[in-house]
């Protein structure tokens, strides 16, 4: 059905009328003196979703709520509201506030939980610095240790899981770059690194391919006298690919490197 243009105009007039409305009455409460009703519209507008009305109310009384028999609740609160306007620095700042002001507080282990939620929507993407991924797993392990029956258990699990697979991704990737650089050297330490610190990745099959390959790059760009060592090396590389991935797609090529490296050994 197409609204009329007189019944569209009376809509929007509606709209704007109550936006004043609700505007008007925002600036009344703000100019108020009362922190209890503040409080409780900021408890109001929160309910409403209206996040940024609400923290600007808490703004104002948090502090002189501060030792009183509501402070538990409006810190919690006001944590929560930097919460869902997706400031998880300064969310992850006041719970971590809230469990060390209030350990005993019933509150305390959603606080911990939501702690360690706002480090993992903090995580980047895999290209960029992990420090937040890190910081996600470690408050994470930090709540099952102190709440192994908690009510998150299975969520916390989940995200330790998915962020240390973004952590081995990060360091495969930064592996494999060094490799895409013609950075052999550095290539062949980094890729050993990622397998030493994954060993159950789901990348080993390349990454032990790569390490073969980096060897034997890095042999033939080598100087004359580190040349023999490094086709040893990759000699050795090779035996240890072929033993875990016999059927590889990579068998044939590295096969060639094999071979090379062997009438190399012999040449020199």
């Amino acid at each position: 059905m197409v609204m009329s243009k007189k019944a569209l105009s009376f809509l929007m007039g509606l709209m704007v009328a109550v936006l004043f409305s609700n505007c008007s009455e925002y600036y009344k409460i703000q100019k108020s003196n009362d922190y209890n009703m503040k409080y409780e519209k900021a408890k109001a507008y929160y309910e409403y979703e209206d996040y940024y009305h609400a923290k600007a109310l808490l703004d104002e009384v948090v502090s002189v709520f501060r030792g009183s028999d509501k402070a538990e609740e409006v810190q919690m609160l006001y944590a929560n509201c930097h919460y869902k306007m997706h400031d998880y620095t300064m969310a992850a700042y006041y719970f971590e506030s809230f469990y060390k002001t209030y350990p005993f507080s019933e509150k305390s282990e959603e606080a911990y939980f939501m702690c360690a939620h706002c480090y993992y929507k903090d995580s980047p993407r895999v290209d960029l610095d992990q420090a937040c991924t890190q910081k996600a797993i470690n408050a994470m392990q930090t709540y099952l240790n102190k709440y192994p029956q908690g009510v998150h258990i299975n969520e916390a699990d989940a995200v330790i899981k998915e962020m240390r697979a973004k952590l081995e991704q990060k360091s495969f990737l930064t592996a494999k770059l060094y490799f895409k650089l013609g950075e052999y050297q550095s290539a062949t330490i980094s890729l050993k690194n990622c397998l030493k610190e994954y060993p159950d990745t789901r990348y080993r099959e390349e990454l032990m391919y790569l390490i073969v390959k980096s060897n034997f790059m890095l042999a033939e760009n080598s100087v004359e006298s580190k040349r023999a060592e490094r086709y040893q090396n990759t000699v050795t590389e090779y035996y240890s690919f072929v033993d875990e991935y016999p059927e590889s797609q990579y068998v044939s090529e590295i096969e060639s490197m094999y071979k090379q490296s062997v009438d190399k050994i012999k040449n020199l």
